[in-house]
């Protein structure tokens, strides 16, 4: 439908299941594409099932400032501007009580979620054009809080935060500023966290969860990835500082 048409835009764990699904369904709908990721084995796959003319896949560490410098520099060198940043980039930790996390990883989790998501605004911001759109991957457990995973739903709803923010400074240029709220997602990332959750408990975490969402089941990452499209496109021309929930009722 060409809803992105020529719209230029910047996905952050762009080799995931859900940047990487993200990144197809914008290049479907007209967009030129930058997608990022640290895992350069993983990007190169994802830029090689894309169109190579409207994608450009740049390598980089999104809690650096400098890689986010150069993320930002190389879209406006290739493509000459920008109008929607997807800070979709995501790490996760073990599933341990708050007594016993390692600081460490409480400290890796929250830099990638909210100091990668503060750095990505904080260097695009200033590129965007008008009317452009900034789209912030938090979580179900960005409006609840679950036991044992401290750091990941401490930074999700820090990103809601960031993202309210945010908003209310952008606004007068236009530029909207929202958060899009998975639940459970039929992805790696959720299946190594479900792992941890059945040892843990001893009880099937998958089935757990399935049985907490109304809908009944995890969510596919292309159904998250057309709440961004939503997000970034003037379908959501008045939606700022909202939570698209895409968490099949369960935070209901």
């Amino acid at each position: 439908m060409n809803r992105l048409a020529d719209k230029i835009c910047i996905i952050t764990g762009g080799a995931g299941s859900i940047g990487f699904a993200t990144a197809r369904l914008f290049v479907d709908e007209g967009a030129r594409v930058v997608i990022v990721d640290r895992d350069e084995a993983a990007l190169a796959t994802a830029a090689a099932a894309l169109d190579g003319d409207r994608v450009l896949a740049v390598a980089a560490d999104v809690t650096r400032a400098a890689d986010t410098e150069h993320y930002v520099a190389a879209t406006l060198a290739r493509f000459g501007g920008l109008d929607v940043l997807f800070s979709n980039a995501g790490n996760d930790g073990p599933i341990l009580p708050v007594t016993d996390y390692p600081e460490a990883m409480f400290d890796s989790i929250m830099a990638v979620h909210v100091r990668g998501s503060y750095l990505a605004c904080k260097y695009a911001v200033p590129h965007m054009a008008n009317g452009g759109s900034i789209i912030i991957t938090s979580s179900v457990v960005g409006v609840m809080g679950v036991p044992a995973n401290c750091a990941y739903v401490a930074a999700k709803h820090a990103q809601i935060g960031l993202a309210r923010g945010i908003a209310k400074e952008v606004a007068g240029r236009g530029i909207r500023v929202n958060t899009i709220n998975p639940g459970p997602v039929d992805n790696d990332f959720m299946r190594a966290a479900e792992i941890q959750m059945t040892a843990a408990t001893g009880s099937d975490a998958a089935a757990k969860f399935n049985q907490m969402i109304p809908l009944g089941r995890h969510v596919d990452p292309v159904e998250v990835a057309r709440g961004a499209l939503f997000l970034a496109s003037p379908d959501s021309s008045f939606t700022t500082g909202s939570t698209l929930m895409i968490d099949g009722g369960m935070s209901a």
